[in-house]
């Protein structure tokens, strides 16, 4: 018998929990035998550990409602911002502000499809980053762009906080193609958004179909807010960032570590 445990009240100390450990000893000559019996009193172990959960869950419950109450100030946030947008009559401010309104939604967004998960969770990749894809289409592209963004890639699981990494990369990427690739005569212009895994190794790449520059970087000035929020976030993950652009369009590569080699 291994680890057996039995709660019992005992008339002198109240009721305890015991674990029990048996086992049947032989003798050398004779056929008797004897039960080697071991009792050990678990009952403050117990209690430190039903408390320890107790903690666990309360924890729980205020961390998803902070990450509630945060998603929704963004939110509120977002709104103000571009109220703003439309209230101002320079266009350069109004472009400044609805940059900050896209940035701000892209960060309620990935905050909303995280949230309910701990911080040290592990986040299936391809259902998180194509609920995210299909969130960012329905803020950012109006019914009169014709514009798709989809996702596609292998799997593979990842930290909470990589995931949230990525997440805001993809954000950075489809805003940067959303501003740059595309004009007001594009038909079928479409984002592609794709994470593929090898090992430990992963690969994110953002390209589309748009109008791609020579200078290629993000489709716009090195200088630019996007490219430096990008490369932060790709440091942060020990991975690389390599961009592509031509007639065809524009692609960003993201990769960890030796992904291409493998």
């Amino acid at each position: 018998m291994e680890n057996y445990e039995v709660e019992h009240d005992f008339p002198t100390i109240g009721r305890r929990t015991m674990l029990l450990n048996a086992r049947k000893v032989f003798y050398e000559t004779g056929t008797a035998s004897t039960i080697l019996l071991g009792i050990e009193d678990i009952t403050q172990k117990r209690t430190l550990e039903n408390e320890k959960d107790d903690l666990i869950r309360q924890k729980q419950m205020l961390l998803e409602e902070l990450e509630h109450r945060v998603v929704n100030s963004l939110q509120i946030i977002a709104s103000i911002i571009m109220l703003k947008a439309r209230a101002v009559e320079s266009e350069e401010t109004r472009r400044h502000l609805e940059d900050a309104h896209n940035r701000v939604i892209s960060v309620a967004a990935v905050q909303k499809h995280l949230h309910g998960s701990i911080a040290n969770s592990i986040i299936e990749m391809s259902p998180y980053l194509a609920t995210l894809c299909a969130a960012l289409a329905r803020s950012m592209i109006s019914d009169n762009r014709p514009i798709s963004i989809n996702f596609n890639g292998t799997g593979g699981n990842s930290t909470r906080r990589d995931a949230e990494s990525i997440g805001l990369i993809v954000t950075e990427l489809v805003i940067n193609s959303l501003k740059h690739a595309f004009d007001g005569t594009t038909k079928d212009g479409e984002i592609r958004v794709s994470y593929d895994v090898s090992g430990t190794d992963w690969q994110l790449a953002v390209s589309d179909n748009g109008s791609g520059r020579p200078d290629g970087v993000f489709a716009q000035p090195k200088t630019g807010l996007g490219t430096g929020v990008v490369k932060a976030l790709a440091k942060q993950l020990d991975a690389q960032v390599v961009t592509v652009s031509g007639a065809l369009g524009t692609k960003v590569s993201v990769t960890h570590a030796t992904f291409g080699a493998a």
